[in-house]
């Protein structure tokens, strides 16, 4: 059974800087694509940053460019995303999410993903 599990999120100000974490397990899911998606009341989930299987394509949203990072250990069962210059309107529940598929598009929207985490929360003051 797949598992993900997110850590790392929190309080922190506006300029600082969170290592979101995402522990998978169940599967090797280094044929995976993964995303990190977030979520504020009211709104739909939205990407923040995604790749392919392989890791070799990647997306981040207009929002974080230049700011976030995703990435994955070597054995691919860990999903990171570092995020820096944090702002105010970052504040969200970061989830992680995973589709086991082969591809080198980009999947961007919530539907496509089949595993999702529990989602952890960012807050960032002003």
């Amino acid at each position: 059974q797949v598992q993900l599990v997110e850590s790392g999120g929190g309080l922190v100000q506006a300029g600082g800087s969170l290592r979101l974490s995402c522990a998978a397990s169940g599967r090797t899911f280094s044929n995976y694509a993964m995303a990190w998606f977030r979520q504020t009341p009211g709104r739909d989930r939205e990407v923040v940053a995604a790749n392919t299987w392989s890791g070799g394509n990647t997306y981040y949203a207009d929002s974080v460019k230049g700011r976030c990072t995703i990435s994955r250990d070597t054995a691919g069962n860990t999903l990171y995303l570092q995020m820096n210059n944090l702002k105010p309107e970052d504040t969200a529940v970061y989830y992680c999410a995973a589709r086991d598929v082969i591809t080198i598009e980009i999947m961007r929207t919530s539907d496509l993903y089949d595993y999702w985490g529990q989602g952890t929360q960012v807050t960032v003051s002003s």
